[in-house]
């Protein structure tokens, strides 16, 4: 359990670069997100030939992966599309609805009864959210594409959670990212046509930054999420994610220069985000704790 705490906040630590990242590359969100599966898909996949790891399963199998990774290049378009219609810190700070949404789905999905504690949680997350929806009318579109990203990541979670119990991990990122692919070949031609762009060639700085996204925030990224995931339950895994925005704002502020755009108001909705956090934490913490003591009370 312990190992899978530590990989869980490396993880988190890294998604703290996938922003940025989305904000330095000059391309649309749309054809940003296809070179990202793109590229991680062919590099995945030579490293496990190498390795001599890739994975045989079955082709029923195959499809029900590759459905997971489309909830998941669906969540990286509205996530993207959430940073270039405001800035980085708003696009990162929305991604805390995750956990709401994961307390809200998981057990629809999953069959079992909701947990209220969860739902409080998530609801001082949201608190914190509709705070900051207030602070800057010129935001509200990439708070509402943060939002629909926030949905999807959870239903991504969930699934993963449930379909990946039966595979390892170098399987599920595999067909995820193919699966990925395939749907984000098929959707950008329509995609294009609705929101046109003037180039579909990346920069060579563009290249760089695609690269450093689909191998370190995607292949080292998901592999340690999906690890994390086989110990962890989906609810803990998104509400820690929320500590992702803390990195975001903090590289956003040094690279892009951010703080001039927020107010004091963004920061206390920040804060009661923090502060969700820090009550999970707590609660888990106590819960492990209580675990351990009860065989010597019995």
């Amino acid at each position: 359990m312990k190992q899978a705490f530590i990989k869980l906040h490396l993880s988190i630590l890294i998604a703290g670069f996938t922003g940025i990242f989305g904000k330095l590359i000059s391309l649309n969100e749309g054809v940003l997100v296809w070179y990202r599966v793109l590229i991680t898909s062919i590099v995945f996949y030579f490293i496990l030939l190498a390795t001599k790891k890739l994975p045989r399963i079955s082709r029923q199998e195959i499809l029900k992966i590759g459905g997971v990774g489309v909830l998941l290049v669906l969540h990286w378009i509205f996530f993207y599309g959430s940073i270039k219609a405001s800035n980085v810190s708003v696009g990162v700070v929305c991604f805390s609805a995750v956990g709401f949404f994961t307390a809200m789905l998981e057990p629809l999905i999953n069959r079992h009864k909701v947990s209220y504690k969860e739902l409080l949680f998530s609801l001082v997350t949201v608190c914190g959210i509709l705070l900051i929806f207030q602070f800057d009318v010129q935001y509200r579109m990439g708070i509402i594409f943060g939002i629909i990203s926030s949905a999807f990541c959870a239903l991504f979670t969930i699934m993963n959670k449930r379909i990946g119990a039966n595979h390892n991990s170098s399987s599920m990122l595999l067909y995820e990212m193919i699966g990925g692919f395939v749907f984000m070949s098929c959707i950008l031609p329509f995609y294009l046509h609705f929101i046109p762009v003037e180039s579909l060639i990346p920069s060579i700085p563009d290249w760089i930054y695609l690269f450093l996204l689909s191998t370190v925030c995607t292949i080292g990224l998901c592999l340690l999420q999906i690890q994390a995931l086989k110990h962890i339950s989906a609810f803990t895994v998104n509400l820690s994610y929320n500590l992702e925005p803390i990195y975001s704002i903090i590289l956003a502020i040094i690279i892009f220069g951010e703080a001039k755009e927020l107010t004091i108001t963004f920061f206390i909705g920040l804060g009661i985000i923090i502060l969700s956090v820090l009550m999970q934490m707590f609660d888990v913490s106590r819960q492990r704790t209580d675990k351990k003591l009860s065989p010597s009370e019995t």
